[in-house]
């Protein structure tokens, strides 16, 4: 059983310096540049998360979970990933910095989702999931988990997150401008404009 943590994996990333092409081909990792930051968010491929003891740890969590669901298992799991990426959004929406927030939070999503369709195919004696078909928990699910050992997944999440928090900043903005109390001045321009017509 492997003893590197993610964390090791991703703090040598970060210490490798410039050369990301370099650190991704010897790392197993794959990266994002976060404009907003000035920074890069290294995340792994699931191949590579498999290989560390983060992966085992969290695959027997989630395998305990379903055990103790009496949903059958792949309709759990699918609900759960669901109910997790609506919440992974929300606190995005709400958050004061979607660039710092996602990258805080997308290996952590990554790998959380990687682990369920392990741990299902684990628990119902399946083999772990390759990447050249997609388990059937993803079905509606709105993100290819598995294409560029997850780089597509990363890609399209980190957008999401970035977009729902403009969104909510678009809609806050749009209610205070709705609310905003009208003055005077602009009540007699309209009441002008109006006598024109």
């Amino acid at each position: 059983m492997s003893t590197t943590t993610l964390a090791d994996l991703l703090a040598e990333a970060d210490a490798a310096g410039h050369d990301h092409t370099a650190t991704e081909k010897n790392s197993g990792l794959q990266h994002i540049h976060n404009h907003a930051t000035g920074s890069i968010v290294w995340f792994p491929t699931w191949r590579k998360f498999r290989e560390t003891s983060d992966w085992r740890d969290a695959v027997e969590g989630v395998a305990e979970d379903l055990a103790a669901s009496s949903v059958p298992v792949e309709g759990w799991a699918a609900s759960f990933l669901a109910e997790e990426l609506e919440a992974l959004l929300k606190r995005a929406a709400a958050s004061t910095d979607a660039a710092v927030f996602a990258g805080d939070n997308l290996t952590r999503h990554l790998t959380r989702t990687w682990a369920v369709a392990d741990a299902v195919a684990e628990v119902t004696g399946k083999a772990l999931p390759t990447g050249s078909t997609t388990p059937s928990l993803f079905t509606d699910y709105p993100y290819d988990v598995y294409a560029q050992d997850g780089g597509v997944f990363a890609t399209a999440l980190w957008n999401d997150i970035i977009d729902a928090r403009r969104s909510r900043a678009l809609a806050e903005e749009a209610e205070r401008k709705a609310l905003k109390p009208v003055s005077r001045k602009a009540l007699k321009n309209a009441a002008r404009k109006a006598a024109r017509r």
